[in-house]
């Protein structure tokens, strides 16, 4: 090839999948590829042997353990993050101590815009909380996954209704300034 030929054009192709996208593609390809391979090979020995049968040893058909199953469905339907930050839910008094997860508690987990919801019991406890929110979403990420929590939203306590009373007026809630 001359330096005066021009160069080919190269048509524009979509972005390709990266990081976790990927391995996650590939690991489910190659899981598919295996479970296509056993099934081809235990289908030409079952037909060898004279069609289907139930026997002593194990087959497709057999029920899996309950813990296979709920793990085959996590990964078929993609579920990995949801399932971790779950489970970062179930630990949340040994990733943030013992004093801290007595007065704050994770509610929700919006995984959409990676967004963890903590509602705290007490104003003073939301503060300490928000101090303390970059260095949790750095310690989320490296449990998790980076990018896992970009952000953790704090809620102070909710006050009490007032419904009753001779100073009530219609519509209020109650003194605002006192509980958030």
């Amino acid at each position: 090839m001359s330096t005066d030929e021009p160069a080919p054009a190269q048509p524009s192709r979509p972005p390709e999948p990266s990081g976790v996208d990927l391995a996650r593609v590939a690991l489910r390809a190659a899981k598919e590829a295996a479970r296509a391979r056993g099934d081809a090979a235990r289908q030409k020995k079952q037909a060898r042997r004279g069609g289907l049968r139930s026997g002593a040893r194990a087959d497709g058909r057999d029920p899996m353990a309950l813990g296979a199953a709920i793990n085959r469905l996590i990964t078929e339907r993609g579920w990995e993050a949801p399932a971790a930050v779950g489970g970062v839910m179930g630990r949340w008094p040994q990733i943030v101590g013992d004093d801290l997860a007595k007065h704050c508690v994770p509610q929700r987990y919006d995984e959409d815009e990676r967004v963890l919801s903590v509602q705290c019991d007490s104003t003073a406890w939301a503060t300490q909380l928000r101090l303390l929110a970059p260095t949790l979403v750095a310690r989320l990420n490296e449990d998790l996954g980076h990018g896992t929590v970009k952000l953790i939203k704090v809620h102070g306590p909710g006050g009490p209704t007032r419904r009753y009373g001779p100073l009530r007026a219609p519509g209020s809630t109650g003194p605002g300034d006192t509980y958030g």
